[in-house]
């Protein structure tokens, strides 16, 4: 998963993959069939745990609670040293050649996933009363999503975590007041 994180789907080798899994590359094709099965195996655990990570922050009693978690929470993780910086489904597969288009639909389909579960939680957040009756939850979420993608960006670029949490707070400035 990490060697697709760092080098993105086409830039990542059967070599590479060998070497980071231990195991030849006859190995790789009986337990995964080819290098794209692989990749969306580790996209969509990637995926699995990012949605869990989503979920459980924007739990929170308020939508601004919710959002600060998920936006320090992905700032956090974006910067760890243990692991690539930015984001898998941003950073893996955004683009690529004719060859890798349903790769690249793949994380097409997880980064929406997160625009899914933020309008969920706006919807929410209105319906609570947390949110303006008037909100529109669809651009809200659009908006948060391009806010964290960018997040991810940047820190594939080697932006700090503070500055990301600046970022986080920044977005957070502009979240409807009830």
């Amino acid at each position: 998963m990490h060697v697709f994180w760092k080098k993105g789907y086409e830039g990542t080798s059967m070599p590479d993959l060998t070497d980071a899994m231990g195991i030849n590359r006859p190995s790789i094709y009986a337990t995964f069939g080819n290098k794209e099965e692989l990749y969306r195996k580790a996209l969509q655990r990637y995926s699995d745990k990012s949605t869990a990570f989503f979920r459980e922050c924007l739990d929170a009693p308020t939508v601004r609670e919710g959002l600060e978690r998920f936006f320090c929470g992905s700032a956090d993780a974006y910067a760890c040293k243990e692991r690539p910086r930015g984001c898998m489904a941003v950073q893996g597969a955004l683009v690529g050649s004719d060859d890798a288009e349903g790769v690249c639909n793949e994380g097409k389909i997880q980064r929406e996933a997160i625009m899914e579960i933020l309008q969920e939680r706006f919807e929410r957040g209105v319906a609570e009363g947390d949110l303006p009756k008037d909100t529109d939850a669809h651009a809200l979420a659009r908006f948060y999503v391009a806010i964290l993608q960018g997040m991810s960006v940047q820190s594939a670029s080697g932006v700090s975590c503070a500055d990301l949490k600046s970022i986080a707070y920044q977005a957070l400035a502009a979240l409807p007041k009830a």
